[in-house]
């Protein structure tokens, strides 16, 4: 059996999974020529090709791909349990991988994280930004943010913020031009500024409940957006009707700069949790910011 370095063999997983030597290069902090030199020195140790190589990018052959389904788990669950020996440190330190969406995070993680990273310098958080069904483990983040507790049996969910409601929005020069949509029924006749998700890899439908009755409804118009900022701005600037949480409508609705339809339609959404792998081994930067983004009413 060939002596492999351990080092090498993470360069190799990391490579397969970002089909990109230039992107694997810069997570592992080395040149693109080492690292293809490595991949060339154990491709020699095994004796079979791992990896194709074109001009377009880089993916993993049959044995490749064996490699990284069988052996990459482990290796995983490896890194895991050393990363797990921060434990033992008296200090919290450590990088903190997130994922959420930008109403999650610019509510709830920034304005509490902000305050507790202040007095913990050792610890780095990164909140990564999507709108996918993000696979947090596949995509080695240690936390992700979602609305609602439903998820996977092998996680454990944290509720972080309260419950929220949603708005369709639009602007007092686009009502006046257009009329205003009585029931969510109505919003066909109407030009409205959609969101794309990348995971369900269409437009997201607008939900709206009143009574015994919901309703997913599709809607079309001029703009698709795959964040809410965007949609907002549309909707400031007259281009159509947006549905945005109503927290983050609420300024511009005081203001007179947008006007609220269908209100007794629109739903109550359960508030963000945190949720994480329930076999994940719990580091004392860890357990502070779940604490921290922990919601207590």
């Amino acid at each position: 059996m060939p002596n492999i370095d351990l080092n090498v063999l993470r360069a190799f997983f990391v490579v397969a999974r970002e089909r990109s030597f230039t992107r694997a290069a810069a997570q592992l902090g080395v040149s693109q020529s080492a690292l293809s030199h490595s991949m060339r020195g154990l491709e020699e140790k095994i004796g079979l090709r791992l990896l194709t190589r074109t001009t377009r990018g880089v993916s993993p052959t049959e044995a490749g791909e064996r490699l990284l389904s069988n052996v990459g788990p482990y290796y995983a669950g490896i890194e895991a349990e050393l990363e797990s020996l921060n434990a033992l440190r008296e200090k919290p330190a450590g990088l903190i991988r997130i994922s959420a969406h930008d109403h999650a995070a610019d509510t709830i993680l920034w304005p509490k994280l902000k305050t507790l990273l202040r007095s913990y310098p050792d610890i780095s958080v990164e909140i990564n930004i999507d709108y996918g069904m993000v696979d947090i483990v596949a995509e080695r983040f240690d936390a992700g943010v979602r609305s609602g507790d439903l998820i996977a049996q092998d996680m454990i969910a944290v509720r972080i913020g309260p419950d929220f409601r949603m708005a369709v929005v639009g602007s007092p020069d686009y009502f006046k031009a257009n009329g205003h949509p009585a029931t969510p029924r109505d919003l066909s006749a109407h030009n409205c500024i959609n969101l794309r998700l990348p995971t369900r890899g269409g437009l997201y439908a607008w939900e709206f409940a009143k009574k015994r009755e919901a309703l997913h409804v599709n809607v079309h118009g001029q703009f698709i957006f795959n964040t809410t900022p965007q949609m907002l701005d549309a909707a400031l600037e007259g281009y159509g009707l947006a549905y945005v949480p109503y927290d983050l409508a609420a300024p511009h609705l005081a203001e007179g700069r947008l006007a609220n339809v269908l209100e007794d339609w629109c739903p109550l959404l359960p508030g963000y949790h945190l949720y994480y792998a329930s076999r994940r081994q719990t580091s004392p930067a860890f357990a502070l910011i779940v604490e921290a983004l922990r919601y207590r009413g």
